[in-house]
């Protein structure tokens, strides 16, 4: 397979896919994601209609320009007391949004879209529930001194697969929804189209 495009500047999900042992072709989706997610939430609409429909719009605009191929598209959304969250712009909103939401409960759902031919053919959402401890405020200043901007790249500032995991004191949920990327769901439908070996 060299049929796959992912449609996405995220390092995670380019690390998941590489990890798992597929081949693929990097070209992020030029879309106005605040604009399509700021209109979806004056709609009322669920987190799994906003990171689908994110998902889909990347996919779809990559697969406009490359046809024939298979374009993965993804995005994330994080919801706390029905309040959305998206990735910080800076680590005074780093701080701002752990102290948000610390010691809550927050929802993380991530959607996968594959599109051939400018149209999807192919989709799958994933919502994972994690428990955010009520950590001091001496950890906070040290997690994000020590993780610096690389929590730039997620709606609720961690990175599970690293120190961020000592946020929690509880995760239900997937471990790749919880990424960015339901990596099994994507790997069987790209099986079962022929864009993997199986």
């Amino acid at each position: 397979m060299d049929n796959i495009v992912l449609a996405s500047s995220s390092t995670v999900r380019q690390k998941i896919l590489t990890a798992a042992g597929i081949t693929f072709e990097l070209k992020p989706a030029q879309i106005d994601e605040h604009e399509i997610k700021s209109a979806l939430l004056l709609e009322g609409a669920a987190p799994s209609l906003v990171a689908e429909a994110l998902a889909e719009h990347k996919s779809c605009s990559v697969s406009r320009r490359l046809p024939e191929r298979l374009v993965v598209g993804a995005d994330q959304v994080l919801e706390c007391e029905k309040k959305f969250y998206s990735k910080p712009k800076s680590l005074d909103n780093v701080r701002e949004q752990l102290i948000s939401l610390r010691g809550k409960e927050h929802y993380l759902t991530s959607s996968v879209v594959v599109s051939q031919n400018g149209e999807r053919v192919w989709h799958h959402n994933d919502t994972a529930l994690l428990k955010m401890r009520d950590f001091s405020d001496q950890f906070l200043d040290s997690y994000i001194s020590k993780e610096g901007d690389r929590l730039l790249d997620s709606p609720g500032c961690y990175r599970v697969e690293g120190l961020g995991i000592q946020l929690f004191s509880g995760i239900e949920g997937n471990f790749f929804t919880i990424l960015g990327l339901p990596l099994l769901p994507l790997l069987n439908y790209l099986r079962l189209c022929g864009g993997m070996a199986e």
